[in-house]
């Protein structure tokens, strides 16, 4: 989804110029962490003047190799570590009218860089301008500093600073304009996900509201007559996929109906509604045989609207079987979890809070959201392969799960036709526990009667025509 009157930037590696941007940044940050190792520097000029900024110039190093292709922006991040060392040293060493409007030039430089890396500033020679505003200010700030060299000549006292700053330089032409119609991620966004800035303010003040999961859950019980479900599958086996079960049709019914109902696809972290978009990420628990001392493990699958019932079928059955190549545990999962079980009990405790309190600010890794089943779209489980009837199962406070579809057995109810006659149908039940701050009740109705239907009339899931709409900017 394209955001209004805002342009991405992207760089590449096969460009000379960010390998050049790159290694001034490394020098800055080389040169800085030396100024920080000098005697007679006291401790908050020490981190603010000297080990923040070499940090910030590393992670300038870091973002440009490794997310500048699709996330250019955190580039303002050094920027602003900057900023704020030479903020505190206008403040500690000049006279306050100097400090004050050097501090004003400090604004609006991180100001214009900001806005320019994020698009809505929409041109490279803002970063030249913010650049020159700070030469200017460093340059008038400098001659009050300790130089890091003996009988330094006055330049040399702001050369890392001045080296960071010319690590933008090149950036500026190096950096490439994306304007595709696509959303690129910006500032607020989650590595899972993108950031809905149009809500309505309800929506808004309902995550403070109920900050937990757990405080904002509804349960849906439904009754699904599955003659027509039941025939379906059994045609899907003759046709060639011999595995095809209840699972697959529920599944493949849900695809179709977040398709529709995109807003099926957000969930709420740090208080914040955020939407999947294309990304739909589903979870379910699988034993490796059907034995009560069997293990279990998670499997996890990225599906995407549109997916037609073969994909799903596919994409499911894979997952399946990498899960029970061995007896052994030993799918990603598994090893993440046999990983933090092996941690004592109170720093255990200690890193699930911190994994809490990251995830909170969207600074969770890509690759341990990869592996955990508490943050995905929706999550099965399946008593009807046990025998019981379907559960009302809990969503977790922690991750972001928003939705958990239960299914029961089958069983028989006798009942009156039309026309008198007793007939004997045949029912599964399926209970859904939804979040509901992320769509209100109405859009669930119509999401929950869609999916309905389509189990009642299974044959629409192989109509190549599927409704595919977008969630909100």
């Amino acid at each position: 989804m394209k955001q209004k009157n805002r342009i991405s930037y992207t760089s590449s590696l096969k460009n000379p110029l960010v390998w050049l941007s790159a290694l001034l940044a490394l020098g800055a940050a080389v040169l800085l962490f030396r100024h920080a190792g000098q005697a007679g520097i006291g401790g908050w000029e020490r981190w603010l003047r000297g080990i923040l900024p070499g940090l910030g110039a590393l992670y300038f190093v870091w973002q440009l190799l490794i997310h500048g292709r699709d996330r250019l922006y955190r580039l303002t991040v050094p920027f602003w570590v900057l900023l704020l060392g030479f903020v505190f040293s206008a403040w500690a060493l000049q006279p306050w009218y100097w400090a004050l409007i050097l501090t004003l030039a400090a604004l609006v430089s991180a100001w214009l860089m900001r806005h320019c890396l994020t698009g809505t500033l929409s041109d490279w020679p803002v970063i030249l301008l913010a650049g020159a505003w700070m030469v200017w200010a460093i340059w008038i700030d400098g001659p009050a500093r300790q130089s890091p060299w003996e009988s330094a000549p006055g330049w040399l006292y702001v050369l890392p600073e001045l080296l960071l700053l010319a690590a933008y330089l090149p950036l500026c032409f190096a950096m490439k304009r994306v304007d595709d119609g696509k959303y690129h991620p910006t500032w607020g966004d989650r590595p899972d996900g993108r950031r809905l800035r149009s809500l309505d303010p309800i929506n808004v003040v309902g995550t403070y509201i109920m900050p937990e999961r757990n405080q904002a859950n509804v349960f849906f019980h439904d009754r699904l007559e599955i003659t027509a479900l039941e025939k379906y599958i059994r045609a899907k086996r003759a046709a060639g996929f011999e595995q095809f079960s209840m699972t697959e049709a529920l599944l493949a019914a849900y695809v179709r109906t977040v398709s529709k109902f995109p807003g099926a696809n957000r969930f709420i972290s740090g208080e914040r509604i955020y939407s999947r978009g294309d990304d739909l990420q589903f979870c379910m628990t699988v034993k490796k045989e059907m034995a009560a001392d069997a293990p279990e493990t998670i499997i996890k699958l990225h599906l995407k609207p549109g997916d037609s019932v073969e994909t799903v079928y596919q994409k499911y059955h894979d997952a399946i079987n990498d899960a029970k190549k061995s007896m052994d545990l030993d799918s990603t999962f598994d090893g993440a979890a046999n990983l933090l079980g092996m941690i004592p009990g109170l720093v255990l405790k200690f890193a699930i809070w911190l994994l809490k309190l990251l995830d909170y600010f969207g600074l969770i890794p890509g690759f341990l959201l990869e592996v955990s089943p508490f943050h995905c779209s929706i999550f099965f489980t399946a008593m009807g392969s046990l025998g019981i009837p379907a559960v009302y199962h809990h969503l977790y406070n922690f991750g972001n799960l928003p939705i958990f579809l239960a299914f029961g057995r089958k069983y028989r109810l006798n009942e009156l036709a039309d026309d008198g006659s007793a007939v004997s149908r045949k029912y599964m039940d399926y209970t859904f526990n939804v979040d509901e701050r992320i769509v209100d009740g109405f859009y669930y109705a119509g999401l929950i009667k869609h999916f309905h239907k389509l189990l009642l009339h299974p044959e629409r899931l192989d109509d190549p025509e599927m409704e595919i709409n977008e969630d909100i900017p």
